[in-house]
């Protein structure tokens, strides 16, 4: 492990001048004090930024500050950016948190890290239990903040001190740019100190982070002349006189740390400050910097500056040990080296146990380092890439070498760069990955490598510039004898990233191609399931009846042994819902392609079967087995660190299920939080027209209009159409939109061309986008037969597919537009149907729906049943206009509305149980209501709850009770 960061500074008993930021840092301990022992804070003061360029004296502030902090009884951090570093992922994290860390036994340290630990392994320097997963970067960054959030409470109150952030690795500063909008709620102050024109552009962010936290940062100032002269007579003597002092500061321009080192070299030469020492005081000046420190370097011999360079391409802080291996010098000559280097001020003993050395200031370092010419330099990394491998220390450290190392096909090469870069991708670090495995591919690697290097280029570049990927995998599928599994998994990633990159019709093109030529038939396969997933995800698909029977042929055929039969097998199931055909045969093909396994998170095969085969159970009115599906999915990707869009995906459609059983409450929070991780995700479009459409669908179910109204435009949602299959439907959702706001002569159109769209492609399921029945409620007042003639359609094609659900839903309707004393046994088959479903919001509405029917028709004593039946569903459900509508339809009626008579829960009463039990068994509603002692309409009602608390439908009651 890593030890905590050194601070090579120029020792002084105090800080000149540094008053107003000493000041500025105790207000802040006292503040943190304060919260730590419960006081709110009285401002927002979790962060104190220092900055100004280099050599104002920020790290001696720094310095200054970590012993007060520790001298406050405070725990001290600290991280410290490395000008040679940069490129090295997580280095500044893994400074911050290794130590603590460290001291951790085994056990401890997984008992610390929890269910984080494996995730985490690879970002933070620790061992594996096994094969380390891949995070993705926002699972990373939720890592690193439950890792921080838990040290800080565990040693609270926490001071971390973070220097040089200007040089800190783009992955450590990207977490703490996210992280530090949470200090204020923790027991935790982070100083930073930096050089503002050196920010890297993705540090923008600090400025205005910066200016919450603390007003502004300070900006250091140079010394006065007064500040330099008590430094120079703190040094020589009082007598150095005022002219000389003047001098001194001229010569330095009131740089701290140029005029802490002249103090320091004018009382070594004995001088005392006058006026006749201007000339050697002007020559000591020039040698602390620039050419003046090179003649100063190389006065000091060969062998002392070759140990020089290779510190400063090592970099702070370096073993010496590790420098004169490379270096080339013995015991002796590197010890005289370091004697030398350390009485030049120009290195300096480290801080920790292990003997390090570094730089005095970086300054020296980077001056040092500019200096060595350009071939030799390049040989320096050579050799210090070999020695750091050689040395145990791992191929990312040999890796940031080998980038300063022309191209020279080096097969050796290439095989470090490509081991770092997958360090760096079971890291989350795809940035890092991408510039190493950019370099061997410039090497370049052999031939029959090359593939293989752009392959995991593409891996490295997905995330973050997806054009690139395809432009990567499109060159890897050129190449000539490319092993077949490779290939396969080439074109999964090419057709991947076209997709995701909105080009459709490239991405089934590709897979279609692949699947001809493929040899294999495992391989080709794979590439037909690939086909089809893209094509059924097309907006645009031109051939969709046929496709349809083509899959429904190879489906036929295949027993479900492989994972490729496995996936193709959900694929059938998915698209007999779509299509409308039995759900029993979509339910079945669903069951088939779930034995042996379907993995959510092989990265060669994506998510989408997964989630598609979970959500037949939805639409076939087995939804608990849909949530079970997802639960474990969801568990999946949170223990491989995927915390981005396969995390939003999973949140917003479980959402879904929910909303689909009426729980409406719980599916707004699952959704929102779906929303929530889609919008920290760069690029996820898709997730969020899901999570709106979702979300939307929920809030007008609720009754909140506006709300969703303002959701809407937030998200342009009925602005732009996606290229890709949303479910639920954006423009079925929008109509409904429109209908709540009493838009229908808007809606009409918009449905129609919805309707034209899905009856071209075959896909007639109502349960999967309800369009003709909005469609009729749209037409009711206004062309009511033509109403009438959608609503019956819809009936025929929900009553085809057979879940009772779609059934009911579409019977509502149906009975809605009929009106009139007609419409009242349609109102009672839809409630039948209903309560033989697992569709809580859909029952309350239907009973509603006909208690009203009832009233309007003078049968009080019915009516009044159907609507405290569906005030109850409507209340627990979370649909509160329809719970408002329920109760102003009995006080229209002269009805009040009664207490509600149970509590809901998904726990079974005795009585519930029972009656399921009796049912699964097979026995006729007549034995059970003997046998419960009970009325036939009771067992319904029972048997109705049943299937609402459990979510399932009669035919799935057997497998509830079994498990």
């Amino acid at each position: 492990m890593a030890t905590e960061p050194r601070h090579p500074v120029t020792e002084q008993r105090t800080l000149i001048e540094r008053r107003q930021e000493l000041q500025a840092l105790d207000a802040a301990f006292r503040e943190l004090r304060r919260a730590a022992d419960g006081v709110p804070r009285a401002r927002r003061r979790g962060l104190v930024a220092f900055s100004g360029p280099a050599g104002l004296g920020k790290t001696a502030l720094i310095m200054e500050a970590r012993d007060r902090a520790a001298a406050a009884g405070f725990t001290v951090l600290s991280g410290r950016g490395g000008e040679k570093e940069q490129g090295s992922a997580f280095r500044v994290v893994r400074q911050v948190v290794q130590p603590s860390l460290a001291r951790m036994e085994g056990s401890e340290l997984r008992a610390f890290l929890g269910g984080w630990y494996d995730v985490m392994a690879a970002v933070l320097g620790l061992e594996a239990r096994g094969p380390a997963p891949a995070p993705d970067p926002t699972g990373v960054r939720e890592g690193l903040d439950w890792v921080m959030t838990r040290l800080t409470m565990k040693k609270a109150p926490v001071v971390l001190f973070l220097d040089d952030l200007h040089w800190a690795d783009a992955e450590s500063l990207s977490w703490f740019l996210s992280f530090a909008s949470r200090v204020d709620d923790l027991p935790l102050l982070v100083v930073v100190a930096y050089r503002p024109d050196e920010l890297p552009p993705e540090a923008d962010e600090l400025r205005a982070l910066v200016g919450r936290h603390g007003d502004r940062p300070h900006d250091l100032a140079h010394l006065t002349a007064e500040g330099v002269a008590r430094i120079i007579r703190n040094e020589v003597g009082a007598a150095a006189q005022d002219v000389f002092c003047k001098e001194c500061w001229s010569a330095t321009g009131g740089n701290p740390f140029e005029t802490v080192e002249l103090a320091i070299g004018l009382a070594e030469r004995g001088l005392s400050g006058t006026e006749g020492d201007l000339p050697a005081m002007r020559e000591l000046a020039a040698a602390i910097k620039g050419p003046g420190l090179i003649e100063r370097l190389e006065r000091l011999g060969t062998a002392t500056v070759r140990f020089a360079h290779t510190a400063a391409v090592l970099g702070s802080p370096f073993s010496p040990q590790l420098a004169a291996t490379i270096a080339v010098l013995g015991d002796e000559a590197a010890a005289e080296a370091i004697q030398q280097l350390r009485a030049a001020r120009i290195l300096s003993e480290g801080h920790g146990a292990e003997g390090e050395l570094e730089f005095v200031h970086p300054l020296i370092a980077t001056t040092i380092y500019r200096s060595i010419r350009t071939g030799f330099r390049a040989g320096l990394h050579n050799a210090a890439a070999e020695a750091v491998l050689t040395a145990g220390y791992g191929p990312t450290a040999a890796a940031r070498h080998l980038l300063e190392v022309p191209c020279e096909g080096s097969p050796e090469t290439v095989a470090c760069l490509r081991e770092a870069a997958r360090e760096y991708l079971r890291a989350g670090a795809t940035e890092a990955a991408r510039r190493l495995l950019t370099r061997a591919l410039q090497e370049p690697p052999l031939p029959e490598d090359r593939a293989a290097v752009l392959h995991e280029l593409a891996r490295a570049t997905f995330l973050i510039e997806p054009t690139a990927t395809v432009r990567y995998l499109r060159e890897a599928l050129a190449e000539p004898d490319v092993d077949p599994d490779l290939r396969a998994s080439v074109v999964y990633r090419l057709t991947t990233a076209l997709a995701h990159t909105d080009r459709m019709a490239e991405a089934v093109a590709v897979a279609a191609e692949e699947a001809k030529q493929a040899t294999n038939p495992r391989v080709k396969l794979r590439m037909q399931a690939d086909q089809f997933v893209w094509s059924t995800m097309r907006a645009d698909d031109p051939d969709s009846p046929a496709r349809s029977r083509r899959l429904a042929r190879l489906a036929g055929r295949l027993p479900g042994r492989s994972l490729e039969e496995r996936f193709i097998l959900g694929l059938r199931a998915w698209d007999a819902v779509l299509r409308g055909e039995p759900r029993q045969t979509a339910l079945a093909y669903a069951e088939k392609s779930l034995r042996g396994g379907m993995s959510w998170t092989d990265e060669n095969r994506g998510f989408e079967v997964p989630l598609s085969v979970a959500l037949v159970f939805m639409y076939g009115d087995q939804p608990r087995r849909a949530e079970e599906l997802f639960e474990k999915g969801i568990a999946e990707c949170a223990g491989k660190g995927w915390h981005g869009s396969h995390l939003a995906f999973g949140q917003t459609i479980a959402g879904y299920v929910r909303y689909h059983r009426g729980c409406l409450a719980e599916a707004e929070d699952l959704v929102r939080e779906g929303l929530r991780i889609a919008d920290k995700v760069d690029g996820v479009v898709a997730a969020q027209w899901y999570g709106v459409s979702v979300l939307i669908e929920t809030l007008l179910a609720r009754g909140r209009v506006a709300e969703a109204r303002a959701l809407a435009d937030e998200h342009h949602f009925g602005d732009m159409t996606p290229n890709a299959v949303i479910y639920p439907d954006p423009r079925t959702v929008y109509a409904e939109l429109l209908l709540a706001e009493g838009r229908r002569a808007e809606a009409v159109p918009l449905l129609s061309s919805v309707g034209e769209w899905l009856d071209k492609r075959g896909w007639r399921n109502p349960a999967w986008c309800p369009w003709q029945l909005h469609l009729a409620s749209a037409l009711a007042p206004t062309d009511p037969d033509r109403a009438v003639g959608h609503a019956r359609d819809a009936v025929k094609r929900a009553r085809d597919f057979g879940a009772a659900s779609a059934v009911g839903q579409a019977l509502h309707t149906l009975a809605e537009v009929t009106g009139g004393p007609a419409a009242l046994d349609l109102y009672a088959e839809a409630v039948d149907h209903l309560e033989q479903s697992p569709a809580a919001y859909e029952l309350a509405r239907a009973q509603i729906g006909h208690g009203a029917a009832l009233s309007r028709d003078g049968r009080l004593q019915e009516a009044a049943d159907r609507l405290y039946r569906g005030l109850e569903g409507a209340v627990h459900c979370g649909a509160e206009a329809l719970a408002a509508r329920a109760r102003a339809e009995l006080s229209a009626s002269g009805m009040r509305p009664l207490p509600l008579r149970y509590a809901q829960a998904d726990t079974l009463t005795a009585q519930e149980r029972r009656t399921a039990e009796l049912t699964v068994q097979g026995h006729s509603a007549a034995v059970v209501a003997k046998e419960l002692h009970l009325t036939e309409q009771g067992v319904r009602h029972l048997l109705s709850s049943v299937y609402r608390k459990i979510g399932t439908d009669a035919a799935g009651l057997a497998g509830f009770l079994g498990a």
